[in-house]
């Protein structure tokens, strides 16, 4: 077996020839890794990294492949950490959990090497890497891990001012004193809490208003039951909002508009044929008092729900 050459260096840089050479280089400098690439035989690499104060920040540039923490390697058990990409040339995809983030120059995403993931380039491309353990960001892991996989903006808001801070660090950093390097890695991850910390409370705030606007349209709902003309469309109309974003509201809950129309109807129907006081109100007028207007479709809906029609349930009322 031919081993790897010897990385070359030029002052901090090294220049790596080889996948092999490159994927050892990088597990060693971060976590195992599990790194391909469709052209071998021409792949070249050249990284750059400097640290303080247990940040490890890393500038790479390489050509096309694919890189993976696989479920294997995150069983090694390595000290948990966080990693923060910023995307300088080309592009990457991503992948951890159920997200995924399509990374263009300027962009960047955080990631947690105690979970699976996936980054594929497709093309050349530049990157700055920042490493650092999960008890140095100013936030609980969970906390990280719901913005993991998240793409931010670099030329937009906060992420125009991390993205180019991370990037200089990753440029300076080995050119300064010991004191000087610590401090600016803790402004450095100060920067990515701050980031961090922004993005939940816009998702905190955009669920309560979600959940705000589903309260709302659960009380119209329960107000119009026995009105034939409630559907999707006039709910949406009532509320101001396009009914592609009403039904994208009760997908998220597991439901779909109608399906909740049709239950909540027949537990009222249902309620109604079991209540004493109602006896004597026909089986097909209490139907048409929650919107089933049909008989014959009021019977079969009925008991596909309760595996019995409704006049089973007011036989078993009447026996009672």
């Amino acid at each position: 077996m031919t081993s790897a050459p010897e990385p070359a260096r030029t002052g901090g840089l090294v220049h790596l020839q080889g996948i092999d050479a490159f994927r050892d280089a990088v597990s060693s400098t971060f976590v195992p890794l599990r790194v391909s690439t469709s052209t071998p035989d021409r792949f070249r690499a050249h990284l750059r990294s400097s640290g303080a104060g247990g940040v490890e920040v890393v500038e790479i540039a390489a050509r096309r492949q694919l890189v993976e923490r696989t479920p294997a390697l995150v069983e090694h058990g390595d000290p948990p950490r966080f990693k923060v990409s910023v995307q300088l040339e080309g592009s990457c995809l991503l992948v951890q959990g159920d997200r995924e983030a399509v990374l263009g120059a300027g962009d960047l995403a955080v990631y947690d090497t105690s979970r699976p993931y996936s980054m594929a380039f497709d093309d050349d491309f530049r990157a700055v890497i920042l490493m650092f353990p999960h008890a140095q960001v100013g936030l609980a892991p969970e906390q990280v891990r719901e913005v993991t996989a998240t793409r931010f903006d670099g030329g937009d808001g906060l992420g125009a001012v991390v993205a180019p801070f991370l990037t200089h660090v990753a440029d300076q950093l080995d050119r300064l004193p010991g004191p000087a390097r610590a401090r600016l890695t803790t402004h450095a991850l100060d920067l990515v809490t701050t980031l961090v910390s922004a993005e939940l409370d816009v998702r905190s705030s955009a669920d309560a208003r979600r959940r705000a606007l589903l309260a709302r349209i659960h009380d119209h709902v329960e107000a119009h039951l026995g009105d034939p003309g409630l559907t999707p469309a006039g709910i949406a109309a009532a509320h101001h909002v396009s009914t592609r974003h009403l039904h994208g509201l009760f997908r998220a809950e597991g439901a779909t508009v109608s399906g909740w129309i049709r239950q909540r109807r027949l537990e009222r129907c249902r309620r109604d044929l079991t209540d004493p006081r109602l006896v004597g109100v026909p089986v097909a007028a209490i139907g048409a008092r929650w919107g089933f207007h049909d008989p014959a479709h009021f019977s079969h809906v009925y008991k596909a729900a309760y595996g019995e029609p409704p006049s089973g349930t007011r036989s078993a009322l009447r026996r009672g």
